[in-house]
């Protein structure tokens, strides 16, 4: 089973790298559309695929990279392969958890959250595990780093204080800086692709709720109302769709939101999402480089492994069966 070359799209420019990328014509009717049927798991991993045609420069799953948690000898490990799920390499092996990776605008570093012997604290290295680095200390637990599409600045949630709240800091951790002061917890910041905005999960109404506000922590409002959300989202390259999970316990979903509900006062409900998946227990969904794929962590086999699915619920490929966790997958690209 491979991927179809063939497939229609229009160009869309982004603002930052790469420069370029087509995003099926379906994925822009996706509120209109109908759903698709639901797709079959794949049972094995799947390595054998065929590139694309791409208006994204040399893109393909052979030469991108998705970064995940891998629970190895009863510890969480940052683990990494290709898009098409070959040439899987364990980075951390650290006392401790390490987890929520995340990799760089330019593909050669990986941020991620490590407890080590005490609190979490937000580290780097690059992209062979080599030339880690602290950066955050006595901040209390420090979780989901991601740098800004310019490089400058990493956004990270944070417990200093109390609860859960967003924070902001140079690239080399310094001059932290809170964003939201939010009386329940505020999680897993992302930054838009063009940097002016930052998305993130919020319990402010008591159940979760996708909300953006601008990079400076102003005119904050919510992306959806009347559905659980939890836990890591991702934007799509071209600033307009904002993909994430949401559901009871051991039923989540992954979902695309268009990223104009947050101008809607209250956001928007169920009826307006799009639902990618059906079934399988499915957690932290992350857009590919070009936007044509989304990768995600789901339970169908058992355990959580690492797949993606195209943006319009299609073609659904399984990249790890291991007799472990694989989870918190997100793509990253060298240019």
């Amino acid at each position: 089973m491979q991927p179809s070359i063939a497939e229609s799209g229009r160009l869309v420019v982004t603002a930052t790298v790469p420069a370029t990328s087509i995003i099926p014509s379906s994925f822009y009717e996706w509120l209109t559309a109908t759903p698709p049927s639901a797709p079959t798991p794949t049972p094995t991993v799947v390595v054998e695929f065929q590139p694309f045609a791409s208006a994204t420069p040399s893109f393909s799953l052979y030469n991108s990279d998705i970064v995940f948690v891998c629970y190895v000898n009863e510890s969480d490990e940052i683990c990494v392969m290709k898009a098409d799920g070959s040439g899987m390499k364990q980075l951390t092996s650290r006392p401790g958890t390490d987890w929520y990776p995340s990799i760089s605008p330019d593909g050669q570093t990986i941020l991620f959250s490590s407890q080590g012997r005490g609190d979490f604290n937000i580290l780097s290295m690059n992209l062979s595990g080599e030339n880690i680095q602290q950066l955050t200390s006595g901040m209390d637990d420090n979780f989901a780093p991601a740098l800004s599409p310019d490089g400058m600045r990493i956004v990270f949630a944070s417990t200093f204080g109390g609860d859960q709240d967003i924070w902001v800091m140079n690239r080399d951790g310094s001059n932290p800086i809170q964003l939201t002061y939010d009386e329940r917890d505020d999680i897993d910041p992302v930054w838009s692709p063009d940097g002016t905005q930052i998305s993130y999960t919020s319990s402010r109404n008591g159940s979760g709720t996708l909300m953006v506000m601008n990079a400076d922590g102003s005119n904050a409002r919510p992306v959806t109302h009347g559905i659980n959300v939890e836990g890591r989202n991702d934007w799509s390259p071209d600033n307009s769709y904002l993909a994430f999970y949401a559901g009871p316990p051991g039923d989540k979903e992954i979902y695309l939101v268009d990223v104009s509900c947050a101008d809607i006062a209250g956001g928007c409900g169920p009826e307006q999402l799009k639902k990618l998946t059906h079934g399988g227990n499915n957690k932290g969904p992350a857009f590919s480089p070009d936007g044509r794929w989304i990768t995600f962590a789901s339970q169908y086999d058992g355990d959580n492994e690492i797949f993606i699915v195209r943006v319009d619920g299609s073609e659904l490929y399984q990249l790890t069966a291991n007799r472990r966790a694989d989870w918190q997958p997100r793509w990253g690209w060298r240019p």
